[in-house]
């Protein structure tokens, strides 16, 4: 049951961040709705694969280290791709920049 309901959750935000990317105004937003779907949909549906699978441990163990390294990787990739963004010159649309505040 669990399973399931990791799965459901999994594809719910899978499909909430994609209506956020296409709905979302510029690139810094979209990439928040892009690592969500990374993050938490591709967590939650590979936990809910590790439960629904009959496979050896090895396996299972595979999958939890893949869902360890998205959830380290993922946020330090995105904030990379945010900052060079904003290097770039990349400006966001929002009313305030907190990132120009601290680097002038």
């Amino acid at each position: 049951m669990i399973e399931i309901i990791l799965m459901l959750f999994g594809e719910a935000v899978m499909v909430f961040g994609a209506l956020g990317i296409l709905r979302f105004p510029d690139v810094y937003t979209r990439l928040h709705a892009a690592t969500k779907c990374d993050t938490g949909g591709a967590m939650s549906i590979i936990l809910a694969l590790i439960l629904i699978m009959d496979a050896p441990a090895v396996v299972r163990a595979k999958f939890l280290v893949l869902a360890f390294l998205i959830a380290m990787i993922n946020p330090m990739v995105s904030h990379a791709i945010a900052r060079g963004a904003y290097r770039y010159g990349v400006k966001p649309k929002v009313v305030v920049d907190m990132y120009a505040w601290d680097n002038p």
